[in-house]
């Protein structure tokens, strides 16, 4: 059977709504000390969405070799019990990861990293933002299409 993707995109030129966090929810971004514990919740969650996240030496790399990786658009998401969510978002105005803890889904905070990225991009003078989504995964369609995300393209999802 053929798996799609959907090309989604925000426009950013556009009044925003803010984002509604869960109470103690702390707001952060990629640091050398937080890297294993962001990586497990990307690691954790890759497979509801389909994306690949590699091991934890080769993504930490990519922060300093690859130009996409800007560590301030690693948006991050903790409160006392630890990370509960990601964004990693690349410097192209592209969304590679929305990722939340299995023990915080449900709750908005899926939502909220979301808005917020929108209002990252949007004060870097980004008109927009895009991100891939699973056709199938009609639960995380339905979240970036309440949030104003629209169709761009429809893709086979390719084997490599």
């Amino acid at each position: 059977m053929t798996a799609y993707y959907q090309l989604l995109r925000r426009d950013l030129t556009k009044s925003l709504p803010a984002p509604q966090w869960p109470a103690d929810t702390r707001l952060d971004h990629y640091r050398l000390e937080l890297a294993p514990a962001i990586h497990a919740v990307l690691r954790m969650t890759q497979a509801q969405g389909g994306g690949h996240v590699p091991n934890l030496k080769t993504w930490q790399q990519q922060f300093i070799t690859d130009a996409e990786f800007d560590p301030t658009l690693c948006l991050v998401a903790s409160n006392a019990d630890g990370i509960l969510g990601v964004a990693q978002c690349w410097t192209s105005a592209f969304i590679k990861h929305l990722c939340i803890h299995p023990c915080a889904q449900g709750q908005g905070l899926g939502r909220a990293l979301l808005l917020h990225s929108f209002q990252v991009f949007k004060q870097r003078g980004e008109p927009y933002v895009d991100l891939k989504v699973l056709e199938s995964n009609q639960r995380a369609r339905q979240l970036y299409e309440s949030a104003g995300m629209v169709l761009v393209l429809r893709d086979v999802v390719s084997e490599d």
